[in-house]
């Protein structure tokens, strides 16, 4: 006989926080959103931590490099998405770990018989307008000089102008030894007013680059989420199909963390790929998996081996994988039964697997709930996609701009192996729609507001880390009537009034 779960299933939206005693400490300025990302045994530090709750959903219309970089630097992790060619998946982490680092080895570097026409095309290719000259056009040659935009005028130079004779030459250059400390070497571009400083070795090979924007990027971003090398932490999605080729691809290419990306995870072909990658890898790679929406899902996950585990099915604002396979639960419910499933296996056996919520939110106060209710971070598709940073187009519909978002279960996306189930090359219906969301500006605005609201609710509840949020969070039910009543009521909006004056 089928097995009946005694109560319904709930969404964010069915639940309120009640208020708790808020000392004078309790303020926005004093909460630390700093969160585990992988397991950890008890009394040891989680491998990786976010410094804000958020990260971007493994899809094709939130998560790429422009993302990855936009999230970390204001504290958070994207999984860029692995419904692509491995070459461009593990490119665009490469992209992400280069673009900011304390010590560059430099990818911009040419020889002083080569020409102006040679620098322009450089740029062209890296986006980078400071260029390293050296004898024999690698990154660790004899350094002669360096090449900025301010050393030529196309307008006013031959492109077969040689580069030597419009370089900085070395004589002209302030450098520092290989040794130099990266705070030593912040001081020297801050004292001489330098955009870049070279680190060469005793017979003058250039070692690595360190850019003042780099400094200047952390003043300003206090959060930003850097690995052990100064370098963005950035995440990136795998299947169960081709990991053989993939994984080594993204280990190479940087990756900090990975993330199996599946619409449903209690299955062996998770197993599998966590069981390979532990025997190729052991510990060193940090692999999540998901979704599962029960008790037995994350168990089963987390004896596979699983770093952190994913919860959610169907709850997505472009799912239709309930509507078309009636399978799925409501989020909320969902994460409630999984926190004390993560709660349960830690108490048994020491190792703290951190809870991810994957779809569901729908306003930002969902992701206050999402964390008390015991998540540990917030996985989001929708929220992401409507930012100038997310890969798709911003496009004028009836005088509004939106931004295109689809599905990975739609036609469009084409992602057969996030749902296939053993053997077919495509999808054989979708679970996925391709859709619009209204455009919202950029994702330092949003987020900042966000997390602003996060904050003052966790002080409301007296909190000021996630933990104890979980610990101290009182969550009530609430009745169809009591939301009714939780917005602007019996009111004529000012707005409306105009409107119908007009």
């Amino acid at each position: 006989m089928a097995y009946y779960f005694s109560e319904p299933s709930r969404t964010f939206s069915e639940y309120l926080l009640v208020p708790g005693y808020s000392s004078s400490e309790c303020v926005p300025a004093n909460v630390s959103l700093r969160t585990p990302i992988v397991k950890f045994k008890k009394g040891e530090q989680s491998a990786l931590y976010a410094n804000i709750p958020l990260v971007s959903a493994i899809m094709q219309a939130v998560s790429d490099d422009k993302m990855a970089i936009a999230l970390a630097r204001e504290g958070g992790i994207s999984f860029i998405y692995g419904s692509q060619s491995v070459e461009s998946e593990a490119a665009m982490v490469a992209r992400v770990k280069a673009y900011k680092a304390g010590f560059i080895v430099s990818d911009s570097n040419i020889k002083p018989d080569q020409t102006l026409a040679d620098i322009l095309a450089l740029k062209k290719k890296t986006g980078h307008s400071t260029v390293a000259v050296t004898d024999d056009g690698t990154a660790t040659g004899k350094l002669l000089g360096i090449v900025t935009s301010r050393d030529y005028r196309i307008s006013r130079m031959s492109t077969e102008e040689k580069v030597e004779s419009f370089m900085t030459p070395f004589e002209k250059l302030i450098t520092a030894p290989a040794d130099t400390t990266l705070k030593e070497a912040n001081n020297i571009i801050w004292d001489h007013k330098l955009n870049s400083l070279p680190l060469v070795d005793e017979n003058q090979h250039l070692v690595y680059m360190v850019f003042r924007k780099d400094y200047d990027s952390h003043k300003e971003n206090a959060l930003e989420l850097l690995d052990k090398d100064k370098r963005y932490i950035v995440g990136a999605g795998i299947n169960t199909r081709d990991y053989a080729e993939r994984v080594p691809a993204l280990v190479e290419a940087g990756a900090d963390v990975l993330c199996i990306d599946s619409s449903e995870g209690f299955s062996e072909w998770q197993s599998r790929t966590i069981a390979w990658i532990r025997e190729h890898y052991g510990d060193t790679v940090k692999v999540g998996a998901g979704n599962v929406v029960d008790r037995e899902g994350f168990r089963f996950l987390a004896e596979a081996g699983a770093d952190f585990v994913k919860i959610g099915i169907g709850g997505g604002s472009i799912c239709i994988t309930r509507e078309q396979k009636g399978i799925g639960r409501g989020q909320a419910t969902a994460v409630i039964e999984v926190a004390a499933a993560r709660d349960e296996y830690y108490k048994e056996t020491g190792i703290y697997i951190p809870i991810c919520s994957d779809g569901g939110i729908v306003h930002d106060y969902h992701v206050t709930l999402a964390l008390a209710m015991g998540a540990d971070f917030i996985m989001l598709g929708r929220y992401f996609s409507r930012f100038d940073e997310s890969p798709t187009n911003k496009v004028n519909i009836g005088g509004t701009f939106m931004k295109e978002y689809w599905g990975e279960g739609s036609a469009r996306a084409r992602n057969w192996q996030r749902y296939d189930l053993g053997g077919a090359q495509k999808l054989s219906f979708e679970e996925g729609v391709d859709s619009y969301v209204p455009y919202a500006g950029s994702l330092k605005d949003n987020v900042t507001l966000t997390l602003n609201k996060v904050r003052s609710t966790m002080c409301n509840c007296g909190a000021l880390t996630i933990s104890e949020l979980q610990e101290k969070a009182k969550i009530t039910l609430v009745s169809a009537t009591s939301i009714v009543e939780g917005g602007a009521h019996d009111v004529v909006l000012k707005d409306t009034a105009v409107s119908a004056h007009k």
